[in-house]
């Protein structure tokens, strides 16, 4: 469970989660906020380290934990016997020392029971998962008046806007 805010970035894939994330995230250390950030993946067998590497071939060599570490970082990657359709959520939250962070994001994860902002692109065709998720709390657009809501509409081009939302929100 978490004791810190956290919000998720939801939308189908292409439509500029990352892009959007990667525009908030600086802003937001700016503000002085610790950070943690969890991101789904669809790809089963994603590598974060390659052949050739020591801890590669530890890991396959039959290493169900690998951890990595260097005086600035550590990187810890688990084999994980059960597979899920997608990971759950509350399980990994559970691997970040939410002691030493402010906010949690989150991209991805759209079937799980936390806040949300939809990013929405209608150019994109594709539909809303809202109001269908109650979680969605805002919806970001590259065309927020296209969207006809009850939540609030954010301009994904304006990532100050989404900041000062997450901060009335959350905080």
């Amino acid at each position: 469970m978490t004791h810190i805010p956290i919000v998720s970035f939801i939308a189908y894939s292409g439509t500029g989660k990352t892009t959007l994330l990667l525009k908030i995230i600086p802003l937001l250390k700016a503000k002085g906020l610790r950070l943690g950030m969890i991101k789904h993946t669809h790809h089963k067998k994603f590598e974060v380290d390659y052949p050739g590497k020591d801890s590669y071939r530890l890991r396959h060599a039959g290493a169900e934990q690998m951890l990595v570490a260097s005086r600035k970082r550590w990187a810890l990657m688990v084999e994980v016997e059960e597979e899920y359709d997608e990971p759950p959520l509350e399980q990994l939250l559970s691997h970040l020392d939410q002691d030493k962070l402010d906010l949690i994001l989150v991209e991805g994860f759209k079937h799980e029971p936390f806040p949300k902002i939809e990013v929405h692109r209608p150019s994109l065709g594709h539909p809303l998962f809202f109001p269908d998720d109650e979680n969605v709390i805002a919806i970001a657009s590259d065309e927020p008046s296209a969207i006809i809501t009850d939540r609030p509409v954010l301009d994904m081009n304006n990532p100050e806007q989404i900041i000062a939302f997450i901060e009335e929100k959350l905080f």
